[in-house]
This record gives structure tokens, sequence and C-alpha cells, in this order.
């Protein structure tokens, strides 16, 4: 960590003896350029898409799959599958999934009488189509943490609040959901960190396209290491990541650490 954080203080080409001291220099060049801001709101985007949208999805299916009283353990391993499936074999086949003139996505849909945009050519659908990919690569381990949360919420707290009176739906807002604090905020902190790492899925979906729509902190970093050999840069491309990932995560944390204490109180 100390290492990177001088190396984004100083110009390095990876190979040169000398490195010149530059201060922050490389973080002006890159926000100057407007690469640094573009991937900043790009990786937000995606974190954010990715993050709530697993964590709803998630909650959701881990509701449906604890009221299956056969079958509980099949559907937690087909919903857990693509969680250890490799990524760039996720991200190719999503690809072609998603081509927009052979993809079974985009045939079905013309099938349907839809006309199908051609996704992840599209500035306006190819972040959408790499954060709904996203989720569905997570919805899994969302749902196997979500599902162990609620079969650990005491089953009398929630009898005891049908007995006087509150329905399904009252019940699952004020007892249900406050006891999943812990787990929601462990949830959106991993599901940020994971979000901020991305790289493979869209590297190889769409490179960072079109026109930098997606391209994501951790592909500026790339480039800037191994295509304009920038290690300077690289390295500040880094730490900006790590300054925005712990931003929020102390946000989220202060956020649900205080919804968890008044539920314990």
């Amino acid at each position: 960590i100390v290492a990177s954080g001088y190396l984004s203080l100083v110009k390095w080409d990876g190979l040169a003896r000398e490195r010149p001291f530059v201060g922050f220099d490389n973080y002006r060049r890159l926000w100057d350029t407007g690469l640094l801001v573009n991937s900043i709101k790009v990786t937000l985007y995606y974190a954010a898409g990715v993050t709530l949208g697993g964590l709803v999805l998630g909650l959701l299916v881990a509701l449906l799959l604890d009221a299956v009283v056969k079958g509980r353990a099949f559907y937690r391993t087909i919903y857990f599958l693509p969680v250890v499936t490799a990524t760039v074999a996720v991200a190719v086949v999503w690809k072609l999934l998603l081509d927009p003139s052979s993809g079974y996505v985009n045939v079905v849909l013309r099938d349907l009488g839809v006309t199908a945009p051609s996704w992840l050519r599209s500035p306006t659908w190819a972040m959408p189509a790499v954060i709904a990919v996203g989720v569905w690569k997570r919805l899994g381990f969302n749902v196997i943490v979500y599902l162990a949360g609620l079969q650990s919420v005491p089953r009398e707290i929630q009898e005891a609040a049908a007995v006087d009176g509150a329905g399904a739906l009252a019940t699952f807002r004020d007892v249900t959901l406050p006891l999943l604090a812990p787990t929601t905020l462990l949830l959106a902190i991993m599901g940020v960190i994971d979000a901020f790492l991305v790289f493979d899925q869209i590297f190889v979906m769409t490179n960072g396209g079109p026109i930098g729509k997606t391209d994501v902190l951790g592909l500026l970093l790339y480039r800037q290491a191994f295509s304009y050999f920038d290690l300077g840069g690289a390295a500040a491309v880094g730490w900006v990541m790590f300054a925005l990932v712990a931003g929020i995560t102390l946000v989220q944390w202060r956020v649900y650490g205080s919804g968890t204490r008044e539920v314990g109180t």
C-alpha cells in the first residue's frame, strides 16, 4: 500500500531506473483529460446498479426459497452456480446471447414483435446490459446469505407480531427487515467492493465502449499500466478507487450501523 502510494506520486514507465517525483501531477493530469472523471461516474453507476439490484432481487428470491419446503437445497445450488463460474466464461456467453443479429435474447424479442436494441454497442443500453449480467452473476451469493439471515430470525418474534394483528407485509417491514440489517450491511459493503473491482467482465463484453460508456476505473487502470506504461498514473487510479470504496463503506457503516443499534435497543 505504501509503495503504491509513492508510485502514484512519481513518473515511471516500469523500466526506467529514474522515478522523477511529480507530486499530484498524475492525479491532476488524469482529471484534466476527463478520463478519470468519466471512469468515476461510470463505476459509481455500475456499483449502484449491481449492488442495489443484487440486494433487492437477492432478498426477493431468498424470501421465496424460505417458503419452499421441498427441494430448497436444489434451488440454492442452481442459484449459486453463476457465482462459482469463471467471470470470463460468463462474459463470453452473455456477449454471444446479446449479439444484435444472432443472439438468443434478440431472436426471442423479435419473435415477440419487439424491436431489440444493439445491447453492447448502444450508448444507452450498454451499461444496463452489463449491470444486468453483474446482478445475475452475484445474485446467488446474496440469496444464500439472505436465506441464512432469514432462517436465523427468531420465529417467536414473527409469531408475536402476527398475534398482535400485524399482517404479513407489516411483519416483514417492521420485524424481519430490521433484523436483517446486519446481513444487508455485509452484502452492501461486499457488493460495492466487488463492483469497484470489476474488470474482466467489462473487458470481455464491451472493453469500455461504446464511447466510454462502460469505461470503469479498472479498465482505466489497466490501460494506463499496460497500454501506455504509465505506472504512476495507474497507481493514482488505484488510490482513487481505494478512496471511493473507503468513503462509501464508511457511509454505509454509519447508515446501517445506526439502524442496527436502534433495532438492538
